[in-house]
């Protein structure tokens, strides 16, 4: 336990037409801060999560941070980024310069501004994090992508149309619960499941429900070595952190078998000691319905292709035995990119906390966070702990 999470601030996900991503920063940052109890001439170094590649007109913004507070000025501000896991990516890397002992304090931010960008060049923009040379006239974007995964798991494992509809399902209906969520609207599995003109089919077998939002928000945690840690008033550890990157082309790996997802975890339980069923908790990235589908095998939940049997018999419900995306994951929170990850981390910290409100899973004790970029390319596993 060398790094542990103090303090956090989230905004909520949608659309933000009056918010610019420097606002964004400076709103969660000065949340994180006060929430953790300290001033900002206490961070020794500050990490930015932005993946951008396009959705904002301003680039280089490690240093929007420093305009919290000019008592940030003079610090170290980098921006990370690694895809959709760009989150995971900040809040490891501060854990580093932690264990490095280059900072006792280290503050993450995420952020994203989706929204003011057209329709399709979002598409192009998401897709970015695929390989163009195999990918990049993939019909539909990443969804395509996401789309031709889901229609070569159903030839291999059958049709898993209900269990894609009952994960949507779940999502949403833990979403109704978080304050943070995009949409907070509980659709029913009649309606997940059923194709209609609020519900087309995007790609493939995926209908727009089994589609993550594109949204606008960010969401920050302070970082503390645990020495400085217990002297606070809450103290959440990384019981274990884990980071697996895999090949960019889908086609040099089974890509149904999210080899790296499931590598990150196998590293990350062992460094915890734990087995999965110790956990709580877990907060999964679920940009589609069949990656949480393909996520429950790669973790260990389920055997390959049997996926579809931890969401029908209820495993990951918030009463399972291993519930998933209480709440309600990037299906219903949404999916600014750079923020996703922290946010998980973020949500998770309040869980073991007791301060996640409705969402809140009780007597939790162990969460685990899995993050990814690209298609499982990314794969990033925190185990957290509260210590205080």
């Amino acid at each position: 336990m060398t790094a542990c999470i103090v303090g956090w601030s989230h905004t909520p996900f949608g659309k933000h037409d009056a918010e610019t991503v420097e606002s964004l920063i400076v709103r969660v940052a000065d949340e994180a801060l006060a929430h953790a109890g300290i001033g900002p001439g206490d961070v020794d170094e500050i990490v930015l999560g932005h993946y951008n590649a396009g959705f904002s007109p301003q680039d280089f913004t490690a240093s929007l941070v420093l305009q919290a507070s000019d008592d940030l000025r003079f610090k170290p501000a980098t921006r990370v980024e690694n895809a959709c896991a760009t989150g995971s990516a900040a809040v490891h890397q501060g854990i580093k310069t932690i264990e490095a002992r280059r900072a006792r304090v280290v503050l993450v931010v995420g952020v994203e501004q989706m929204t003011r960008t057209p329709g399709a060049e979002i598409g192009r923009t998401l897709l970015k994090a695929s390989y163009l040379v195999e990918d990049g006239e993939t019909p539909a974007g990443f969804a395509g992508v996401f789309g031709g995964i889901a229609g070569r798991y159903f030839q291999r494992h059958g049709d898993q149309s209900d269990a894609l509809a009952m994960i949507a399902a779940k999502n949403h209906a833990n979403g109704v619960a978080n304050p943070f969520a995009q949409m907070r609207k509980d659709l029913g599995f009649e309606f997940c499941r059923t194709e209609s003109d609020k519900n087309p089919f995007v790609a493939g077998p995926l209908k727009r429900t089994d589609c993550s939002l594109v949204s606008d928000g960010a969401a920050a945690v302070v970082l503390a070595d645990t020495e400085t840690a217990l002297r606070m008033p809450r103290a959440v550890a990384f019981r274990a952190t884990a980071h697996a990157q895999d090949f960019l082309p889908m086609s040099k790996r089974d890509v149904l078998k999210f080899e790296g997802c499931a590598t990150a975890w196998a590293r990350a339980l062992d460094q915890a000691g734990i087995t999965l069923g110790d956990l709580s908790l877990v907060e999964t990235h679920d940009c589609f319905t069949v990656a949480e589908l393909i996520e429950y095998e790669a973790m260990g939940l389920t055997p390959e292709g049997r996926g579809a049997d931890a969401v029908r018999e209820g495993w990951t419900r918030k009463d399972g035995k291993l519930p998933v995306n209480a709440s309600g994951g990037l299906k219903a929170k949404g999916h600014p990119i750079g923020a996703t990850g922290v946010s998980m981390h973020a949500l998770s910290a309040m869980q073991l906390c007791g301060e996640a409100g409705g969402m809140q899973i009780p007597n939790a004790t162990l969460a685990g966070v899995f993050n990814m970029g690209g298609v499982a390319v990314a794969n990033y596993v925190s185990v957290l702990e509260r210590i205080k």
